[in-house]
């Protein structure tokens, strides 16, 4: 038997497969506080609770995970992230009661002020302060996949720009700097963070100011290619 021949009287249902799902922890920067994206379950198992936006893979729709998993959001939450990333994947026959389990979990920041008003429109959908999701009775894993994804976040703060994609479309150093704060869990030299950001160009200065305690500070916006910068040193206090 050649392999043209083998693969026509190949059937793969006569083998078990696992349940294949996709999950997103998308988080924000809101009311001075990092948050994450919460919907509640309508179905069996786990009804009731709240958990991470995800779902099935659907082999007629989807060509690869990140088309499920931005399927899913958009299904969801109406919420479509400038930038996903692949954060882990975990398989085992105890996470569902369905049956053995693999998810494949994506991460990412997105601006409140981008999906506020998706997320007014749709039931059962919040963003959950960080601080909170303890208390948070959540479904599956949930609760284990958001504390690696909030691990992640914080890594990346300390060599990345990724922050700024928790800001509106124009911001503030001094705004930059807070979320940085916010993810790393720490004060910024404002010397040292200002002088690191504009030696990486990663800026575009929009011309325009906003006035902050009685100052102007200048606007900006990230460049195109800021998702994929990386400093060389990580941030130092």
């Amino acid at each position: 038997m050649n392999e043209q021949d083998f693969l026509a009287s190949y059937n793969r249902r006569d083998f078990l497969s696992p349940l294949i799902t996709v999950d997103a922890v998308l988080f924000t920067y809101h009311e001075e506080q990092l948050k994450v994206l919460l919907v509640k379950r309508g179905e069996h198992p786990e009804k009731g609770k709240w958990g991470l936006p995800g779902g099935f893979v659907d082999e007629m729709k989807d060509k690869c995970l990140e088309d499920t998993v931005l399927r899913k959001l958009k299904e969801k939450t109406g919420v479509i992230p400038p930038y996903i990333e692949q954060l882990c994947s975990v398989g085992n026959n105890q996470r569902d009661a369905r049956g053995w389990s693999v998810t494949v979990c994506y991460t990412a920041l997105i601006a409140h002020q981008a999906c506020e008003a998706h997320i007014d429109t749709v039931d059962s959908v919040i963003w959950c302060p960080i601080d909170e999701i303890a208390q948070q009775s959540l479904a599956f894993d949930h609760h284990e996949l958001i504390a690696q994804a909030r691990e992640r976040l914080k890594q990346k703060s300390l060599y990345s720009i990724v922050p700024g994609f928790a800001l509106p479309e124009v911001f503030t150093l001094p705004e930059l700097q807070h979320v940085h704060e916010i993810l790393i869990g720490k004060e910024i030299q404002k010397k040292s963070f200002r002088r690191r950001i504009e030696q990486a160009d990663l800026l575009v200065d929009t011309g325009e100011k906003r006035a902050e305690r009685g100052r102007p500070a200048s606007l900006y916006r990230l460049k195109e290619a800021s998702a994929d910068y990386r400093f060389i040193r990580n941030l130092e206090f």
